[in-house]
């Protein structure tokens, strides 16, 4: 049987794999760089969890491979240790432990000590959760109700600001659960996370674009009030359909100033079924707190003048392919594929389980909102109406 070389990979070809993984290429795309399979990449990357190391550095203290030549030729020479140690500056017990760790007076190598110095240098610092285990289960705890790790080192922050033992960044949780290696957190956690990977992905990493079909009289995003543009009142939506298979698709509805997400269950995505949809809901809501509404170009809103007859809502449309102008709800629907995966048949979902996954997303922390709840920020809009 023939076995394949296995292969290795040097420190600057690694930097480079890293470079490329964070500014969002895929494991394909950085493997082709090398001529090699993406899984050799994939291997690479995986020992960090796709989470870049800090670049290593030496001590200012340790030997130099320049003062290990010295000390290698005045052995060759014969000098005593404390000959050697005065002509380095260095402590005689220091050149002692470098020569008794690389095989003695007879055996020193300056360049086999040092490679054998960087190798023993490999000492991580213990992580936070292994030495707090309340902390530890608390933060799984947060991470079984669905809370993303920045939620949960936010709301930490903002529970105890006091107190930095019962405090941990959000990209601690993210190494403990993506290397396993620091055994902090179980792997079955992993589970919980919004996005179900195996490696953290770059926030840069190619996202899917918006190509639907024009829409005659829509109003663009850029003729909005500054008031929505800036969030500085409440009142104004963004909305898109979430889809998943057997023709399937729920609405999902997100509040600019407060992050408020409301889902409403629609049985067709033809244009007539959704705005009957939208109008039922907006009647259930204060005039005051539904102003506008920013949709994307689907053919869904092609009705959008009905729906504003019958709302007195003004309907704001992106630019072709920009997703992005609906951050909010694209955020969102992003968080909505962990209740609800891609290829999940979302027409046997009842309003009231759609209900529940909103109250849940509204009762989570939001760091934009300074670890409030986007339900608490909601309840003060309506109690300011009254």
């Amino acid at each position: 049987m023939k076995y394949r070389t296995r292969i290795y990979y040097t420190e600057n070809q690694k930097a480079v794999m890293w470079e490329r993984w964070q500014r969002g290429d895929s494991l394909h795309q950085i493997a082709q760089l090398f001529d090699r399979a993406h899984t050799s990449v994939q291997r690479i990357l995986a020992e960090a969890g796709g989470i870049r190391p800090p670049p290593r550095r030496r001590s200012r203290l340790a030997l130099s491979l320049a003062e290990r030549e010295e000390i290698s030729r005045a052995v060759a020479k014969g000098h005593s240790l404390r000959w050697i140690a005065g002509s380095l500056g260095r402590a005689p017990s220091t050149v002692s432990r470098e020569l008794h760790r690389n095989g003695g007076q007879a055996c020193y190598r300056a360049s086999q000590a040092d490679e054998a110095a960087w190798a023993r240098a490999r000492r991580p610092k213990t992580c936070r959760l292994v030495q707090n285990r309340a902390l530890a289960r608390l933060v799984a705890d947060k991470l079984q109700s669905a809370w993303s790790p920045e939620q949960i080192a936010g709301w930490l922050k903002h529970t105890y600001p006091k107190d930095e033992s019962c405090q941990v960044s959000h990209e601690t949780i993210y190494r403990s659960l993506f290397i396993q290696a620091r055994g902090a957190l179980k792997k079955e956690l992993l589970q919980h996370l919004r996005r179900t990977r195996s490696m953290r992905r770059s926030r840069h990493h190619t996202q899917k674009t918006d190509n639907h079909g024009r829409i005659l009289d829509a109003v663009s995003i850029r003729e909005r009030p500054a008031t929505v543009e800036d969030r500085a009142v409440p009142g104004h939506w963004e909305g898109d359909l979430l889809f998943g298979t057997m023709h399937s698709q729920i609405a999902t509805l997100v509040e600019r100033h407060t992050r408020y997400v409301m889902l409403v269950k629609v049985d067709s995505k033809d244009t007539e079924t959704v705005i009957n949809a939208l109008i039922r809901h907006a009647h259930k809501l204060p005039q005051e707190l539904y102003k506008s509404l920013t949709w994307d170009r689907g053919k869904e809103m092609a009705d959008h003048k009905r729906f504003t007859l019958a709302t007195d809502v003004q309907v704001y449309f992106c630019d072709p392919q920009n997703p992005w102008q609906r951050g909010s709800n694209e955020n969102t629907n992003g968080l909505l594929r962990q209740y609800f995966p891609k290829g999940t048949d979302l027409s046997g979902i009842s309003q009231a389980k759609l209900n529940a996954v909103a109250r849940q997303l509204n009762e989570r922390p939001r760091k934009t909102l300074n670890f409030e709840t986007p339900a608490e920020r909601f309840g003060q809009c309506v109690a300011s109406i009254h």
